[in-house]
């Protein structure tokens, strides 16, 4: 059976996904297979890291909070805070908590007083 040139179509296909690959290192930016290769790679540690990234600023948060509350010594931890803002239904989430932790501690120790009152 006699070869086949691809031609024009065969080109973009390759230039496009050259594109993705430019800022790759070495070979992963130059030769075809490998490119493709990596961009495979990168596409999957993409999509695993946005979960990652989601738990990471969870625990983020989780710290901030738990370091300002034994700080301001209200005498107790991060999962008794939580479970009392729970009690007494104060939607607040972590991310909320841990800014207004970081930016006005006062206001954090205040919020703390009112749910042990």
């Amino acid at each position: 059976m006699t070869r086949i040139r691809r031609g024009y179509i065969a080109r973009r296909h390759r230039a496009k996904i050259r594109l993705f690959a430019s800022s790759f290192g070495g070979a992963a930016s130059r030769l075809t297979r490998t490119i493709t290769q990596q961009k495979i790679r990168a596409l999957v540690s993409a999509h695993r890291d946005r979960d990652r990234q989601k738990r990471d600023f969870r625990r983020l948060w989780i710290t901030r909070i738990n370091a300002v509350i034994r700080d301001i010594r209200v005498s107790y931890s991060y999962s008794r805070l939580i479970h009392d803002l729970y009690k007494r239904q104060l939607l607040l989430n972590r991310k909320i908590l841990a800014q207004i932790a970081i930016s006005n501690r006062n206001c954090l120790y205040m919020i703390s007083k009112e749910i042990l009152k």
